[in-house]
């Protein structure tokens, strides 16, 4: 059997050690990550022993009666030691189910952890979730993906949008003033889907305060303008898009494609994955953006569907 231990501030340390050493964390799954939007989600993370031994840990919330793993983050689910097996992991779903059960939980939401964010094959919690939970898909997220020592050659529309860029005098800097990207950014949202960007700049500069290695902004400019920019989440395989816009001028003269072209071809070629994110409208993944994805494919990227689950919670 397991032990479940809910999740308290004095395992902080306890918690980012085992992230760190998982098969399947990245940073997100850090507290100091986690922890900034504390107060919008009704933490109820977990922690399995087996034997006096950490084996995995669950980032989760309780909202009414569902356990969600994890509504505040790009992905989620059940973060694991190599040495959990399979056998394990279908017991531990068996147990998390009852344990859930006696919270008060009638159903659970799952969020699963892309592939390409694993540093070992760590799916365990896939096969755990069909045959134990009888869990059903209810989301499919669409992203795009580029394979770096071995992307695709870009489109020409990419590479002339390079040129364009070169030949208008803009360059592309790494910086740390977060304020002016964020103005395009929020500008660019609201005037095309009437939304707000989700970290507001408050709290994008102080995980980024937290996170200086894993949280790198990339701006396109041109006589001191701010005319593009990515933020870029780094973790240890995977380079992932979290944030990029520009101005209509900066769109007009391919700041875009000259941010992406020294992000990889230059600083980051020699990492396994770009990970472009999100082309969707919806929370289900449908109403797919289809000029979106035209763009990302132009730069050889190809497709990563983000899945969620859920299940009912029997007595």
């Amino acid at each position: 059997m397991f032990e479940i231990k809910r999740y308290t501030p004095e395992l902080a340390v306890v918690w980012n050690d085992f992230v760190r050493t998982s098969k399947n964390g990245t940073f997100l799954f850090d507290r100091n990550y986690m922890d900034y939007h504390s107060d919008r989600f009704a933490d109820h993370s977990l922690l399995f022993y087996r034997d006096g031994r950490l084996l995995a840990v669950l980032p989760g919330h309780i909202a009414g009666d569902t356990y969600c793993t994890h509504r505040g983050l790009t992905y989620g689910g059940l973060l694991m030691s190599a040495r959990l097996t399979v056998v394990q992991t279908l017991e531990l779903f068996r147990e998390l189910n009852g344990y859930l059960l006696q919270q008060g939980c009638r159903r659970v939401f799952y969020k699963c952890i892309p592939w390409i964010y694993h540093h070992l094959p760590a799916e365990e919690d896939l096969y755990a979730l069909y045959h134990v939970c009888r869990a059903r898909m209810v989301a499919r997220d669409y992203s795009t993906c580029i394979f770096l020592h071995e992307g695709l050659r870009w489109e020409r529309v990419r590479r002339r949008g390079v040129r364009r860029a070169i030949e208008a005098g803009l360059t592309v800097e790494r910086s740390d003033d977060y304020a002016a990207f964020w103005q395009v950014l929020a500008d660019n949202l609201m005037t095309k889907h009437g939304v707000k960007p989700v970290h507001t700049l408050p709290e994008i500069s102080l995980l980024r305060q937290r996170f200086p290695e894993n949280i790198v902004l990339y701006q396109a400019v041109r006589n001191g303008e701010v005319l593009g920019g990515v933020v870029l989440y780094n973790t240890d395989r995977v380079v992932h898009a979290q944030y990029s816009s520009a101005t209509p001028e900066g769109k007009k003269l391919g700041a875009m494609d000259l941010l992406y072209e020294q992000i990889m071809h230059h600083d980051y070629a020699d990492y396994p994955y770009f990970d472009f994110g999100r082309s969707t409208e919806h929370p289900d993944g449908s109403g797919l953006n289809e000029q979106l994805v035209f763009q990302k494919e132009g730069f050889g990227a190809r497709g990563l569907c983000y899945d969620i689950y859920e299940w009912e919670l029997e007595g």
